[in-house]
C-alpha cells in the first residue's frame, strides 16, 4: 500500500475517534439534562401533594377543634352543671363532631380528674393530671388548641392523638380542660391511596420535633423525638418549601417537601426517595448510554472497515476488468444491437453488431455523440423517443427501415432508462433486435385470422368451436352475449359446461348435439331450446345445429356449433296469443277468453246441478273523469278498479273487460243467488276507499247487474242480456248498487241493502 494511502487511512482513524468522542459527549449532555427533569418534576409534584394533605389535614382538625370549642363552652356554664347528668351529658356533647377518626371527648375538672365522658354515662375514675396538655394549660402558658403527644388508647391499644381546649369559670379562672383524641389510623386511611415508590412516604410531626406518624412505615416511630436532627431544625426554621437530606431514621436521601398544618403546632412532609425519582432515569441513562457506546464503537468500526474496502479495491478493479472482457465477449456474440448512453446521449459502450450498424467497427465509439453516428432524418426520428427515456419513461416500440441492401427491415426497439438512488436517469440502455422474417410470418398469418374473425363477426348467429375432446377453443362476439362465457374464459373447458340447452317444456338439460356431431362424424339436425345466460340468468330461446370439422384424411378434429337466437320471435308469438285473449290495459281476459270460460262453466254446472252468476258492472261517472282529468286518468282508474275487482273475487271466478268502463264477472259453483249477493257486496266495498289519480283522491262508485243460471237463462249471450238490462235499471235506479234480474215482465230487484245487512235477496 503506498505511503500516502496509509496516512490518508490513520487520518481517518483519528477523525473517526474524535467524532465518536463528540458523540459520547452529546448522549452525557441529553441523559444529564433528562435527569435535572426527572428531579424539577418531581419537587413540583411533591410540593402539590403536600400542599392537598396539608389542606385535607387542616380541614379535619378544624372540625375536630370546633367541637371541642362547643364542649368547652358548654361546660364553662354554671346552669349545665345544674341539670341532671344524663340531660347534662346530651347537652354538653351534642356539639360534638361525629366524624371518620374521632374518639370519645373527656371534661377534666381543674384537678385532672374525669367528670363528664360521651362514650359513658358514669364518669371514669381516671387522672389525666400528669398529661403535657393537662400540665400546660394548668400553668397557664398556653391558649387555644394544645396538640398532645400520642399515646396508646387505654380502651383499643391503638396509638390516638389529644387534641384538647381549656375551659374556664365565669371570673376567667382555669375550670378544666377538655380534650377529645383522634386515632391516628384515620391519617393512614387519608394518606392511603398515596403511591411513591419503594423508601417514600409521608410524616407528620409536632413542632418540637415529636413523631405523630409515618406513612406507610407503622406506628415504630410514634412519639419519637426528632428534635435537633439536621432536617428536623430545616423544618422549623424555614417553615416550608424542599430540600433533600438524609432520613436520621433510617438514613435514606429523600427529597423532602413541607409545611406547616393550619393554625396547628404540626409539620407535615412528603418524603419520596432520590432513588426512587431517579429510577426511570436510572433506565433510560442505561439504554441511551449503551446506544452512544454502540455509535461510538460503530464510528470507530466503519472507519476501521473503510480503510479495509481500501486495501481491497484494487483486488476488485482487477475482478472488474476481468469481468468487463467476459461481458463485451458475450454481449459481442449477441445477434441484437446494444448499447448504453449516458444522460448527454455519449456512448459509453457499443457491441460488435453495433459497431457494424455504425458502420466503424472495429473502431470504438466510446466519448461520440449520438448525432455523429447516425443520419439526420434517423437521428430526429429517434430523438423523441430519447427524450421520453432520458424523462425516466421506458420506450419499447417497433421500428421499419431499410437494410444496407435496401430492403424493408423491421426491428423492436428498447430505451431503457438507467436511473440512480436518487431517482435522476443517468443513461439508457438500447437494444436494437432484427425482427424481419418473424415479422413476415405473423403478418401472413395475421391477414389469414383476420379474414377467419370478420367473417365470425359477421354472422348475425352464435358460433362455438371446439376439439375432437369436445373442449371450447373460439367464441364469437354473439356466443359471448348468449351464454355469458368470455372467449378466453370459456377455452379449454368442456362445451356442455358451456352450452347448457335446456328442455323448454320441463327446464331439463337435453343431450349435447356437438359431442353427438363429433361422436358420430356427422351434422346433427336444428334442436330448439332454452339457453341461460352465465351470470345474469337471461334466458334465451335458441335453435343449434351442430357440424363436425374434419381434417383432409376424413379425421374428426372438432366441430362448429350455430345458435341462433329466436328469443324475440318466440315472446313475440306468446304475446300475440296472449293479447288474443287479454284486454291490452288491465290485463283482463277479454270478451273471447270468457266466452270460452263460460260454455266450459255452464257445462260443468249442468253436469253438477249448481248454479252460476253473470255480473255486468259500469263504473259511475267515468266519462266525468276523462273529461276532466283526461285520458291517461280514466286509464290509470279503469287499472286500479281492475285490480280491486280482481282482489274481491275467487281465484276460480273470472273478471273481464267488456270495453270502456264496462266488466263483466263470472262466478262458476255457486249454491244459489245468496253467494252472487255476497259477492256483489265485496265488489261494491272495494270502491269503498278513494282511487289516487294525478295527484288527488277521487271517490268513484259502480252499478252492476247480476243474472243466474239456470233460473235467468242456459246460454251466456242470454245472461249477459240479463245482467246487462239488470245493471241499467240499477244505473237507472239511483246508482251504487246492484240489480238481480227477475225476469222480462218484471222489474229487476235491488239486492245492495239485502246485502249490506247481511239478509236474503
Amino acid at each position: 500500500m503506498p505511503l500516502s494511502r496509509q496516512f490518508f487511512s490513520h487520518r481517518l482513524l483519528w477523525l473517526s475517534l474524535l467524532l465518536s468522542l463528540g458523540i459520547g459527549a452529546l448522549f452525557a449532555r441529553a441523559i444529564w439534562t433528562i435527569r435535572n427533569d426527572e428531579w424539577s418534576y418531581a419537587s413540583q409534584s411533591n410540593a402539590n401533594l403536600v400542599r392537598t394533605l396539608e389542606q385535607g389535614l387542616s380541614w379535619t382538625l378544624d372540625s375536630f377543634d370546633k367541637s371541642l370549642e362547643g364542649v368547652a363552652r358548654e361546660v364553662s356554664r354554671p346552669e349545665v352543671w345544674a341539670l341532671p347528668p344524663d340531660l347534662r351529658a346530651r347537652v354538653v356533647f351534642d356539639n360534638s363532631l361525629r366524624v371518620g377518626g374521632a374518639g370519645d371527648v373527656w371534661v377534666l375538672n381543674a384537678q385532672g380528674n374525669v367528670v363528664l365522658e360521651s362514650g359513658s354515662s358514669a364518669p371514669s375514675n381516671v387522672s389525666f393530671v400528669d398529661r403535657d396538655y393537662f400540665v400546660a394549660f394548668k400553668s397557664g402558658g398556653h391558649q387555644g388548641v394544645f396538640i398532645g403527644r400520642p399515646v396508646p388508647s387505654r380502651v383499643t391499644g391503638l396509638n390516638i392523638l389529644p387534641v384538647a381546649r381549656a375551659y374556664y369559670h365565669a371570673d376567667g379562672s382555669f375550670a378544666g380542660v377538655v380534650v377529645g383524641a383522634v386515632r391516628l389510623s384515620v391519617f393512614n386511611e387519608l394518606f392511603g391511596s398515596l403511591d411513591m415508590g419503594p423508601q417514600s412516604g409521608v410524616n407528620l410531626f409536632r413542632n418540637d420535633g415529636v413523631v405523630i406518624m409515618r406513612f406507610p412505615y407503622g406506628d415504630a416511630d410514634v412519639g419519637r423525638s426528632l428534635a435537633g436532627t439536621p432536617n428536623m431544625l430545616r423544618f422549623q426554621q424555614e417553615g416550608s418549601g424542599s430540600f433533600v437530606g438524609t432520613a436520621a431514621i433510617d438514613g435514606v436521601k429523600r427529597l423532602y417537601a413541607f409545611r406547616p398544618v393550619g393554625r396547628y403546632p404540626l409539620i407535615i412532609n412528603v418524603a419520596q426517595s432520590a432513588d426512587s425519582i431517579l429510577a426511570k432515569w436510572t433506565r433510560s441513562a442505561w439504554i441511551l448510554g449503551g446506544f452512544a457506546l454502540l455509535l461510538m464503537v460503530s464510528c470507530v468500526g466503519l472507519a476501521a472497515l473503510f480503510v479495509r474496502e481500501l486495501v481491497l479495491r484494487q483486488q476488485v478493479s482487477a475482478r472488474l476488468a476481468e469481468t468487463e472482457h467476459d461481458l463485451r465477449t458475450t454481449l459481442d456474440n449477441v445477434p441484437s444491437m446494444i448499447a448504453y448512453w449516458d444522460a448527454s446521449m455519449h456512448n459509453r459502450f457499443a457491441n460488435r453488431a453495433a459497431l457494424e450498424e455504425f458502420g466503424t467497427y472495429p473502431v470504438p465509439v466510446r466519448g461520440r455523440h449520438i448525432s455523429e453516428l447516425l443520419s439526420e432524418t434517423r437521428y430526429a426520428a429517434s430523438k423523441p423517443y430519447y427524450d421520453l427515456a432520458l424523462a425516466g419513461a421506458p420506450q419499447r416500440f417497433e421500428r421499419t427501415d431499410q437494410n444496407p441492401k435496401g430492403q424493408p427491415r423491421h426491428s423492436i426497439v428498447s430505451y431503457l432508462p438507467d436511473a440512480d438512488a436518487r431517482g435522476v436517469v443517468t443513461g439508457l440502455f438500447v437494444q436494437v433486435t432484427d425482427i424481419t422474417e418473424r415479422k413476415r410470418m405473423e403478418n401472413e398469418l395475421f391477414d389469414e385470422k383476420e379474414r377467419v374473425r370478420l367473417t365470425l363477426q359477421a354472422i348475425g348467429d352464435a358460433v362455438v368451436c371446439s376439439d375432437a375432446k369436445g373442449m371450447v377453443t373460439y367464441l364469437n362476439p354473439v356466443a359471448e352475449r348468449l351464454t355469458g362465457w368470455q372467449a378466453f374464459d370459456a377455452a379449454g373447458r368442456r362445451i356442455d359446461e358451456v352450452v347448457v340447452l335446456r328442455s323448454p317444456d320441463n327446464d331439463s338439460v337435453l343431450a349435447s348435439s356437438l359431442l353427438v356431431a363429433i361422436q358420430t362424424g356427422k351434422v346433427s339436425g336444428s334442436v330448439r331450446g332454452v339457453l341461460v345466460h352465465r351470470t345474469s340468468g337471461q334466458r334465451f330461446q335458441v335453435d343449434k345445429t351442430s357440424s363436425p370439422i374434419t381434417d383432409r384424411h376424413g379425421a374428426v378434429t372438432g366441430a362448429v356449433a350455430v345458435l341462433r337466437d329466436v328469443t324475440e320471435s318466440v315472446v313475440m308469438a306468446e304475446r300475440m296469443a296472449h293479447l288474443a285473449q287479454y284486454d291490452a290495459l288491465t290485463d283482463l281476459p277479454n270478451r273471447v277468453l270468457l266466452q270460452d270460460r263460460a260454455q266450459l262453466a255452464i257445462s260443468q254446472a249442468r253436469r253438477d246441478g249448481k248454479c252460476l252468476a253473470v255480473m255486468y258492472l259500469d263504473l259511475d261517472g267515468f266519462k266525468d273523469v276523462n273529461d276532466s282529468l283526461g285520458h291517461d286518468v280514466g286509464d290509470l282508474l279503469l287499472v286500479q278498479f281492475a285490480q280491486r275487482l280482481k282482489a274481491a273475487v275467487r281465484a276460480s271466478d273470472t273478471v273481464c273487460r267488456q270495453g270502456g268502463d264496462e266488466f263483466v264477472v263470472l262466478l262458476p259453483g255457486l249454491d244459489g243467488a245468496e253467494a252472487a249477493c255476497q259477492v256483489a257486496g265485496k265488489i261494491l266495498a272495494s270502491c269503498d276507499a278513494p282511487f289516487a289519480l294525478a295527484g288527488r283522491f277521487l271517490q268513484v262508485g259502480l252499478s252492476g247487474g247480476i243474472a243466474l243460471f239456470p233460473q235467468h237463462g242456459d246460454t251466456f249471450d242470454a245472461l249477459s242480456r240479463h245482467a246487462d238490462s239488470a245493471m241499467y235499471a240499477a244505473k237507472r235506479g239511483g246508482r251504487m248498487r246492484f240489480m238481480l234480474y227477475q225476469g222480462p215482465d218484471a222489474e229487476p230487484e235491488v239486492v245492495l241493502a239485502a246485502v249490506e245487512a247481511g239478509q236474503d235477496p
